[in-house]
């Protein structure tokens, strides 16, 4: 059986109260009753009131106080004045302040029934929207990932054929848009989710490191090598390594990476003879490894090992439909460490993430949602609550405004555009922006030669 809704009456007279009790609609609701100069805002929260009727007749500035309070405590609260003989311009000012609507005095109970049957139907249609939303959601979630976007939903598939066949997996796209979550779905629906994912992260170890870290070595290798070391690829044995951003091994490592991957051998520093392991390899990189072969930093060879089963992600600009459900996903996660239930985040906010360009991609969407659900007051994030370069963010300034259809432009203003924009974003971090582009910094550094931008 649903609850019935609990209503607030808010006047100095109960007379309103029996007024509104006798409506045609009163039994379909919890009737409480305060005054103004009584802690309204403690009875809201007891009762879990979702409709407030203030009686603004004689104290108008003690109502709008009011109404900023409530609205300030629940933003879904419904808001209902009351007053006599305000003009349409006065009504207009309630309703810009957050009121819901405005019913004239003296009370007309045929009036108020009205009102209250639009607010009940609205808020029936925002529950069915809101469980809609919620089964949408669950059919949207794959591992842990969120998406409707097709080409994303593609990827769960192909997750999903290829978790126990595959032997190499190459997952690209750009940094932030969840490579290493790709790995882990791989993992979690195939035959080895028993045993753990051995994940590397390339970009952190340094080049004279990456062969002991990878295969290992026996004590009295080289100084310092008091005992023998287990690599990564040992403990990955009989189960699946995730080789993250790829292309920072160097090229002395990958000639023994392509032995291990053709032969399933390998030989730890220092050691008379070779192990044999059982090895799945999924790799990711964020960069062009077609570039890289050219520029003879990646072996072709290895690339065509790898390269048997390609996933490669969008970047989030290209599916602005996962936003919401991104949104919801994450405030949700994020919600339940925070002292206060953060619901959701205001319409200008979602505006903005619509029109931003998100060159962090969702990792960067998630980063914005735990920070500005920490520091959010309310049950939802407004624009206050973003970092600075969002809240000043401008679609028609911004380095995506060429998204906007009348705006069309020649490919390779775009480029200079773009990168422009991520030159602001990055603050002229040269690495950081080439990591974005997914092109080496020199590459970078002839376009910004060639497009006479200034770093």
């Amino acid at each position: 059986m649903e609850l019935q809704t609990s209503l607030l009456i808010v006047s100095r007279e109960f007379s309103l109260y029996s007024a509104v009790k006798k409506t045609s609609l009163a039994g379909d609701f919890s009737l409480f009753f305060c005054r103004p100069d009584e802690d309204c805002l403690s009875i809201v929260r007891e009762n879990a009131v979702r409709i407030v009727l203030i009686d603004s007749a004689e104290a108008r500035q003690e109502s709008e106080s009011l109404l900023k309070k409530l609205k300030h405590f629940d933003s879904l609260i419904d808001v209902v004045i009351l007053g006599q003989g305000l003009d349409s311009e006065a009504i207009l000012g309630w309703i810009h302040m957050g009121a819901t609507d405005y019913v004239a005095m003296p009370l007309q109970p045929a009036a108020v029934s009205e009102v209250l049957r639009r607010i009940s139907e609205k808020r029936a249609l925002r529950r069915e929207t809101f469980q809609l939303e919620k089964k949408l959601e669950k059919k949207y979630v794959f591992q842990g990932m969120v998406s409707r976007n097709p080409s994303m939903l593609e990827v769960f598939g192909l997750i999903e054929n290829i978790a126990k066949h595959f032997t190499s997996v190459l997952i690209t796209g750009e940094t932030g848009t969840g490579k290493e979550m790709v790995a882990r779905a791989v993992h979690a629906a195939g035959p080895y989710r028993e045993r753990d994912l051995v994940i590397c992260d390339c970009a952190s170890i340094p080049e004279n490191l990456f062969e002991s870290e990878l295969f290992g070595y026996r004590k009295g290798a080289f100084t310092g090598a008091d005992r023998d070391k287990r690599g990564l690829f040992e403990e990955a044995d009989k189960g699946i390594i995730f080789l993250d951003e790829i292309a920072e091994i160097p090229i002395s490592v990958q000639a023994k990476l392509l032995r291990v991957l053709e032969n399933h051998q390998f030989r730890p520093l220092g050691a008379n003879e070779n192990r044999t392991i059982d090895v799945r390899v999924i790799t990711a990189t964020n960069r062009d490894l077609g570039e890289a072969i050219r520029n003879n930093t990646f072996r072709e060879d290895l690339f065509h090992r790898l390269n048997r089963v390609e996933i490669h992600l969008p970047p989030l600009r290209e599916r602005l439909e996962d936003v919401s459900l991104l949104v919801r996903h994450f405030v949700q996660t994020h919600s339940k460490d925070l002292p206060r239930s953060v619901r959701g985040v205001s319409r200008d906010v979602q505006k903005i993430f619509l029109k931003y360009g998100w060159p962090g991609n969702v990792r960067e969407l998630e980063n914005v949602l735990e920070s500005a659900a920490m520091v959010c007051k309310k049950d939802f994030i407004d624009v206050p609550n973003l970092p600075k370069h969002l809240r000043d963010f401008e679609a028609a300034e911004g380095g995506l405004s060429f998204l906007r259809k009348e705006n069309l432009s020649t490919l390779k203003s775009l480029e200079k555009e773009y990168i422009a924009y991520l030159l602001k974003v990055t603050k002229n971090n040269l690495r950081r922006t080439a990591k974005i582009l997914g092109i080496s910094r020199t590459t970078l550094y002839n376009k910004l030669t060639k497009f006479k931008l200034s770093r």
